[in-house]
């Protein structure tokens, strides 16, 4: 329970509390205008207080960061594991923690300042401690592996509901910024049930997402032209996979060849010298056709026939004209001898030339051979390289194909397998409701039994399975208004505190604003207040109440119940200056 709140500054009003309903009231002043009124007296700014203290995050638009209160240190006295101890915080260094009390043995150990001659903590450290003393949440902040698990802040919520923040929309939900995950972890935690299922809920919904913005990017735009679908990867994979084979095995087999270059360029110099015995033999072979064409052609004139001629033109030639003769034809057959010899001699000389670039070609052609076969056993060391290179990109292509097509399949078959795990999960959701049906039964009653004594009929608390999670309804019949609602928070937060205070978790108090009994009738005010004050004290919890002077019901109380005796001595106003929770106005 919350003993007391102070601070070192001077105009705040020092409010003390007691066990049971604590009523704090913002009353009008005998120097109120008729324009004056107690919605800026500063009981809304109570619940904010309460959380600055109990470790709210102080925001820049926080009434503790501004300059009228941000110098000033805020301190309460309260009940932890037993045990009464003060906690100081101020906006001005919202981050730490000044502590006195019995706070050694503390999860996590606040350290002591013997200048100050208090234990410090920071911020986060003592929603740490509070949640483990409070709650049984694990100091540490739980198994990372489960990012939604319950959160001290979020807990603590259920037990001082914040106007400013929504609170009074609706009985699960503290806040309006408050996630369905998040209101279902709690409630589930601070009822007894496993927490861990909605949890999981929340992490197929985040699953679910991601999976439905994939397959919506695999059928359209650059995402879907990369991914395709997996039969035609599984098609390109296979065809990827021989020819990194192929290449593998051509890389097995290979041999190196040092000399590559150099056999490569004898072999060329070869070709290029039996190429050019080959034009060579050709030329030599038309010389040949012409020396033998020549060598048929050489036949001696016949010197008869010029005598003959002679002699038909009747003129007789003398001895010595044809001795003349004679000797001219011997010339002649000399000559031609001679020729003949020349052709004879140049036709053999070919045919040897041939016959010797026939011979040099036979032997280049050889060591050409060899080359050849050398060259075809193995290849250069640059070519090896290249294969090596080639073969690498090959395997990169198979190991992304191979990665696409299991992306591919994955998400083609995520929906399938994340509806069977919503399933699955609806299932544990059943059976543990079904285990737990002791706890269930005990809210479900905690909460009728709080509504009937408001109103004539009772309301009902509903919990379910759904594939989405538990759901929790809570209903009291009437009119569908504002009234309704808030007592319907009014219930299911007595209910939720009752029950956590058998469980051993929560701060042993809860707090009502002022605003939880807006539109309500003023005889469902007075039951609710008593009913509060009689549940408080059974149960023995603290239940602290804000309310307007004038909201304050002076009748519909049962005989014997003194209202005014829960009423706080220390009183509120806004119709002066000083009057207000801080003794000062602030915008």
């Amino acid at each position: 329970m919350i003993r007391r709140i102070g601070s070192d500054l001077a105009s705040f009003k020092t409010l003390t509390f007691k066990p049971g309903l604590n009523i704090l009231l913002a009353d009008k002043s005998a120097g109120a205008t008729d324009r004056q009124s107690r919605n800026g007296a500063g009981k809304t700014s109570f619940v904010e207080l309460v959380h600055f203290l109990f470790g709210a995050d102080v925001r820049k638009e926080s009434i503790f960061r501004s300059d009228v209160l941000s110098p000033w240190t805020f301190d309460v006295a309260v009940d932890i594991a037993g045990e009464t101890v003060s906690a100081a915080r101020s906006g001005s260094k919202p981050s730490r923690i000044s502590v006195n009390g019995a706070v050694e043995d503390w999860p996590v150990s606040p350290q002591f300042d013997e200048r100050a001659g208090h234990f410090e903590l920071s911020n986060e450290n003592w929603k740490a401690n509070l949640g483990a003393l409070w709650f049984g949440l694990p100091a540490s902040g739980g198994d990372e592996t489960n990012r939604f698990h319950p959160s001290f802040r979020s807990l603590f919520s259920y037990f001082a509901r914040r106007q400013l923040g929504g609170g009074f929309q609706q009985p699960m939900q503290h806040s309006i910024m408050q996630q369905t995950w998040d209101q279902q972890v709690s409630i589930c935690y601070l009822l007894g049930l496993d927490w861990t299922i909605p949890g999981k809920f929340q992490e197929l919904r985040g699953q679910e997402k991601v999976a439905q913005e994939l397959r919506k990017a695999a059928r359209s735009g650059d995402l879907g032209r990369f991914f395709g679908k997996a039969a035609d990867l599984r098609t390109r994979l296979t065809i990827a996979e021989a020819r990194a084979q192929r290449l593998r095995e051509q890389l097995g087999n290979f041999e190196v060849v040092p000399e590559y270059k150099e056999l490569e360029r004898e072999a060329n110099e070869i070709t290029r010298q039996i190429d050019a015995l080959n034009v060579e033999n050709l030329m030599d072979g038309d010389l040949l056709q012409q020396l033998r064409a020549s060598l048929s052609e050489e036949d001696a004139p016949a010197l008869g026939d010029v005598t003959k001629l002679y002699a038909e033109a009747g003129v007789l030639l003398p001895d010595v004209v044809r001795r003349r003769f004679d000797e001219v034809e011997r010339f002649h057959l000399t000559v031609i001898e001679n020729r003949r010899a020349h052709l004879s001699a140049e036709i053999a000389s070919a045919e040897a030339r041939m016959s010797q670039r026939d011979q040099r070609a036979t032997e280049l052609d050889h060591r050409r051979r060899q080359i050849m076969t050398v060259l075809r056993s193995g290849g250069a060391l640059e070519h090896y390289t290249s294969l090596r290179e080639e073969a690498g990109r090959a395997e990169a292509e198979v190991e992304s194909l191979r990665q696409r097509l299991d992306t591919a399949e994955r998400i083609e078959s995520t929906k399938a397998e994340l509806d069977i795990e919503r399933a699955n999960l609806t299932k544990a959701l059943r059976d543990d409701i079904h285990e737990r049906e002791a706890i269930i039964r005990e809210a479900i009653l905690a909460f009728e039994s709080l509504s009937e004594s408001l109103y004539e009929k009772a309301g009902n608390l509903t919990i379910s399975e759904t594939g989405n999670g538990p759901q929790f309804e809570v209903h009291i019949e009437g009119q569908r208004s504002k009234g309704i609602t808030n007592m319907q928070i009014f219930c299911f937060d007595l209910m939720l505190t009752e029950l956590s205070i058998k469980q051993g978790r929560g701060p042993g108090f809860l707090i009502h604003d002022s605003h939880l009994f807006d539109g309500v009738d003023e005889r469902q005010v007075a039951k609710a207040l008593q009913l509060g004050a009689e549940r408080a004290k059974a149960a023995g919890f603290q239940y602290i109440v804000t309310m307007n002077s004038d909201a304050l019901p002076k009748e519909g109380f049962q005989r014997g119940f003194d209202i005014q005796s829960y009423v706080m001595d220390t009183k509120l106003t806004d119709a002066t200056d000083t009057g207000g929770l801080f003794g000062r106005r602030f915008d």
